[in-house]
């Protein structure tokens, strides 16, 4: 009898260690925790909407908002079907200005390009009227002149199109072969670097881009020199000319800028006023990038005057 209770404590004791054991195992247990990070590609465009070319997909119909300026209450949509034989564009338009006869329908290219598709007529306020394109790539644009020929910031614009869902906008872009000489215009501003890409992808052999400064940069001259190479990278040399006609003690900065919208530093010259000319030479592994120039005051790595002066190939002599 005594044997057998003892056997039960035995037995009951060592459960009960082999209990605290498994809770001291359960206790000292590592969880592991795996995160993972999602990117968004951010679409790419004006800060004030003002570019918003897509390419249509074949064989789908696109709504696209047509949004009114300086019309209260006005709304306007587009329907975009695009086929092996052309683009449809089907207007729709209401809450228009009583005495509105008609507005004038144009479709805006990557590189800038302004196409007249025809005039929406108004009745009543409203207006539905189709028109057909051999385009794929563009936005839309309205306006009571029927003779656009650019779209800037005097143009007069009534409607321009929104981004519809899931699309994104086509890098703006120029027309150029590469291999030759082109032209280039500056502009100023003071908002955001909005760069047109050169299209470097198209060009077989160094290309020569001249720009032409404007404002207090007047009378500097420069060249830009693109050269793909075999191995990927593109080789760009930019030379600055007649720099003793712009302010002395300057930095000015070569910058590459990509269809994301991001700037890398290509490289700098000082305008010290003891030269008239002035070279940077650099390369970057961009497959296509745009190209703009700043002057600053000090070192920096990221663009931050308001003098900006992109390359824009504005034609082939």
């Amino acid at each position: 009898m005594i044997t057998s209770k003892l056997f039960r404590l035995g037995a009951c004791a060592l459960l009960a260690l082999s209990l605290a054991g498994y809770a001291v195992a359960q206790n000292t247990t590592t969880k592991t925790t795996t995160t993972t990070t999602t990117t968004q590609k951010q679409v790419v465009q004006n800060a004030d909407g003002s570019y918003t070319v897509i390419e249509y997909p074949v064989g789908k119909e696109v709504t696209v908002e047509l949004t009114p300026s300086g019309i209260q209450g006005a709304k306007g949509w587009a329907r975009v079907m695009r086929s092996d034989q052309g683009t449809t564009v089907a207007l729709d338009l209401a809450g228009l200005p009583a005495d509105a006869k008609s507005y004038y329908v144009y479709a805006v290219d990557p590189s800038g390009a302004v196409t007249l598709l025809g005039p929406a007529e108004i009745s009543n306020g409203v207006s539905k009227t189709t028109f057909t394109t051999p385009m794929n790539q563009f936005m839309l644009v309205l306006s009571p002149n029927e003779a656009l020929t650019a779209l800037n910031a005097d143009a007069p614009v009534v409607f321009r199109s929104a981004i519809p869902a899931g699309y994104a906008v086509v890098p703006t872009r120029v027309t150029s072969s590469g291999g030759g000489k082109s032209v280039a215009v500056t502009e100023n501003v003071t908002s955001t670097y909005q760069v047109p890409m050169l299209g470097v992808g198209g060009f077989k052999k160094s290309s020569e881009v001249r720009i032409h400064f404007t404002g207090e940069l007047a009378g500097l001259k420069g060249k830009a020199y693109i050269e793909p190479t075999k191995g990927g990278a593109t080789k760009v040399k930019m030379r600055f000319d007649e720099m003793n006609n712009v302010p002395k003690g300057k930095r000015f900065i070569l910058w590459a800028a990509s269809a994301e919208g991001k700037y890398t530093k290509l490289g700098q010259v000082i305008n010290s006023g003891n030269r008239e000319e002035s070279e940077i030479r650099s390369e970057t592994a961009l497959t296509d990038f745009g190209l703009f120039v700043t002057v600053e005051d000090t070192d920096v790595e990221q663009p931050s005057s308001t003098i900006y002066a992109p390359f824009t190939i504005v034609s082939t002599p």
